[in-house]
């Protein structure tokens, strides 16, 4: 390796370095700060404590957003999980017009700006009279999770061996079990990659959400806004930090049974 190359290497190493602090210091503050036993945000914190995560406890609406959060996500993971196979599957293996338009539009809203999905789908709920705050959530959070699935599952049908299916029928396997025994297995980790990115990306949205709650539907990214206005202790630090701990969760799940380098292809 020349000079040349060495210091190629070493910048490059460098601003890899100052990027990573730069992302991670943040989350890390705010993982301290959620530990401080003041009610304020301090660093260095003048004494540790749980309190704050003790208080998430006593928030019977915080609780209440959690839960919210929570089912909105399973269920628009589940739906966009089956929703999403079916389109990839007519995308990959679909000989027909408008194919293209077809992926392109599954994953649109991954390429335009939160806010301006929010007001569409206000006023496109609006035109059909769709008043109800949590179908008009449910449905919101499908449209936002289904380009992971889709996007997901395309990239790994395209590298499918479909002449597998072919071959098990052949052994005698009827077409849908074939599918089952075959299919579904190699799909396995695509599943599971695309499962973990929508349930992260439904709990976490706020652009979207902020449109359609009412005063009794709130998720958890607008409640600890609200928190924020009116009580800002480390309360929503300690929040914070468990949205944190779920994210490394998926990620170490996904590390574990797919590995980092398929999770981020």
């Amino acid at each position: 390796m020349t000079l040349t190359d060495r210091i190629a290497t070493t910048v490059s190493w460098l601003i890899a370095l100052f990027a990573c602090i730069y992302l991670l210091t943040p989350l890390i503050i705010t993982v301290i700060v959620s530990f401080t036993s003041s009610t304020v945000y301090t660093l260095p914190p003048p004494d540790w404590s749980l309190r704050w995560y003790e208080s998430m406890a006593r928030k019977p609406d915080l609780l209440a957003a959690l839960w919210l959060s929570v089912n909105l996500a399973v269920i628009s993971t589940v739906v966009a999980l089956v929703v999403g196979t079916l389109a990839s599957l007519a995308i990959v293996r679909g000989r027909f017009r408008g194919r293209e338009a077809l992926a392109t539009f599954t994953v649109s809203p991954l390429m335009m700006p939160g806010l301006v999905i929010g007001v569409a789908l206000l006023q496109f709920f609006r035109e059909l009279g769709l008043r109800d705050a949590y179908w008009s959530l449910l449905l919101a959070h499908i449209v936002i999770t289904l380009p992971y699935v889709v996007r997901t599952l395309v990239a790994a049908l395209e590298k499918f061996d479909f002449s597998l299916i072919d071959a098990a029928q052949t052994l005698g396997l009827p077409y849908p079990k074939a599918i089952l025994k075959v299919l579904v297995p190699g799909l396995a980790p695509a599943f599971l990659t695309s499962g973990m990115f929508a349930f992260l990306a439904s709990m976490d949205n706020y652009p979207i959400s902020i449109f359609l709650t009412d005063a009794w539907n709130k998720t958890l990214p607008i409640k600890m806004l609200q928190y924020l206005e009116e009580a800002p202790d480390p309360t929503i630090a300690a929040i914070s930090t468990g949205l944190i701990a779920l994210a490394l969760v998926a990620l170490i799940v996904g590390s574990r049974t797919v590995g980092l380098n398929r999770m981020i292809q």
